[in-house]
């Protein structure tokens, strides 16, 4: 798969669902140069509905062509896709047993310059809430692709996470996914970070890799399904290693930490740090600032891990 913004692999997977299943409909709201619809709409447009700036009409659209046999892929911006359309995705989709999958794009700092009324650090929190609801967060391209793929099998609705913009490459392209499930990227016996997204994921590998060099072994974890997280392998890696820091870029207290804080407490009660933002808005800025203001990096999460190492 050649490099390519993670908007476009979503792209991709949905034409090529699309191509194979005329029931694959995508849904936008008058973002589809942003959010990298524009080949979908161009190749299938039948099978594509513009409804406008209306992310609440949208997912009422969707959640009728449910009720149809279709398969709808709707998205908006994080923020929008969460904070402003949750009564209609809970009630007419969720509570109704439909399909829907709703896409929000630029989760926490992905949003940049948009700045903080943009910046959605609660979508994850907000989502959780929902039964039976399934909300992922692909950390590279060939995730993406996959996991879009694995999400229209299924008959939850679904919630992405979708960083828009750059390419990552941690996975081999012949590499399969599970939703529910977790991938182990670097063994450890020390320390497990667990990480989520296309921010989080690159630099918890560097921080194993600065951990190491001082003898400290971590185990890296991609907690690409977020509910259902993967309790077996979290619960393998917590007894193996005795502490456990999960990275993600939302609010710390309502996230998927939040979820293995509570989810160890009961199972096998061990040394947690929950990394996130810290109850505080977002704000207008490039990606590097944001990422070292909010403490996205791999040099603050050798410093958290080595902190935590401590309470063992």
């Amino acid at each position: 798969m050649p490099d390519m913004d993670m908007r476009d692999a979503y792209c991709l997977a949905l034409k090529e669902l699309a191509a194979d299943n005329k029931n694959i409909v995508a849904l936008d709201a008058d973002l589809m140069g942003a959010d990298g619809l524009s080949s979908f709409k161009k190749e299938f447009p039948d099978q594509f509905i513009n409804v406008g700036v209306a992310e609440a009409n949208m997912v009422g659209i969707a959640s009728g062509l449910s009720t149809m046999g279709k398969i709808p892929f709707a998205s908006s911006f994080a923020c929008f896709a969460s904070r402003r359309v949750y009564d209609q995705f809970f009630i007419s989709s969720n509570y109704a047993g439909l399909k829907v999958n709703l896409t929000g794009s630029d989760p926490g700092i992905s949003a940049q310059l948009n700045g903080g009324t943009h910046m959605a650090f609660e979508d994850i929190g907000i989502m959780r809430n929902t039964p039976n609801l399934v909300i992922y967060e692909p950390c590279d391209i060939v995730s993406m692709k996959a996991l879009v793929k694995e999400a229209a099998k299924i008959p939850n609705c679904t919630y992405l996470r979708l960083h828009r913009k750059g390419s990552n490459t941690i996975y081999d392209q012949n590499e399969t996914f599970e939703l529910g499930k977790g991938k182990v990227l670097r063994d450890g016996t020390d320390l497990t970070i667990i990480a989520t997204g296309y921010i989080l994921v690159p630099e918890a590998l560097k921080a194993a890799e600065a951990l190491s060099a001082k003898g400290i072994e971590a185990a890296v974890i991609d907690g690409y399904s977020i509910k259902p997280f993967d309790e077996d392998l979290v619960l393998e890696y917590a007894k193996k290693t005795g502490a456990v820091l999960t990275c993600e870029n939302h609010q710390a207290a309502t996230g998927l930490g939040s979820a293995v804080a509570t989810f160890l407490s009961a199972k096998h009660p061990v040394p947690v740090f929950t990394h996130g933002v810290k109850d505080v808005f977002g704000e207008v800025g490039g990606m590097d600032y944001l990422k070292k203001k909010f403490g996205f990096t791999a040099e603050r999460i050798t410093e958290l891990a080595e902190a935590l190492i401590k309470e063992k």
